[in-house]
């Protein structure tokens, strides 16, 4: 059984992070949406708001399952079993990120992989920090967003 999981603050979820659940869901036999609540981090919506907002755009999805994670990923991997670690790129900024943290995971666990999954093109620009930006100055979201968290920020900013 491959399984795998999908780590990130989700703050909000966009189109670009449900796509890329999609996809993955259609490649691994289960698929576990780490929500992730770091301490020292600010988030617009609480991790169990971010985790019922994914578990409902995802629910058509039954290999898929969200939960919440406030420790050290790897440690959270080793306690469910898991040894794949999916991470979205946009670009090259992202992909640099994402290989230096992957690189402390395996550090930290050297039985954990990391498998990179680049985004679909339309969701190349999308980024959490700049929908939170675009709702507080109520703009347009359409196709960045889904309907559900399109209402959702719509409600934080009034």
């Amino acid at each position: 059984m491959l399984k795998a999981a999908f780590p990130g603050s989700f703050d909000p979820p966009t189109s670009g992070h449900i796509n890329i659940i999609k996809r993955a869901a259609a490649i691994f036999d289960e698929l576990v949406v780490v929500v992730a609540e770091n301490k020292q981090k600010h988030y617009l919506f609480t991790a169990s708001e971010r985790a019922d907002m994914i578990r409902e755009l995802t629910n058509e999805c039954k290999n898929v399952s969200v939960a919440v994670c406030d420790t050290l990923i790897v440690d959270f991997l080793k306690e469910k079993g898991i040894k794949l670690l999916l991470r979205g790129v946009r670009g090259l900024e992202d992909f640099s990120y994402e290989f230096e943290v992957s690189m402390m995971n395996r550090m930290l666990d050297s039985g954990v992989e990391t498998i990179f999954m680049t985004t679909a093109p339309e969701y190349f620009v999308i980024r959490s920090s700049s929908i939170k930006e675009v709702a507080s100055f109520k703009g347009n979201l359409k196709g960045m967003v889904p309907p559900l968290v399109e209402k959702a920020l719509k409600e934080k900013y009034i």
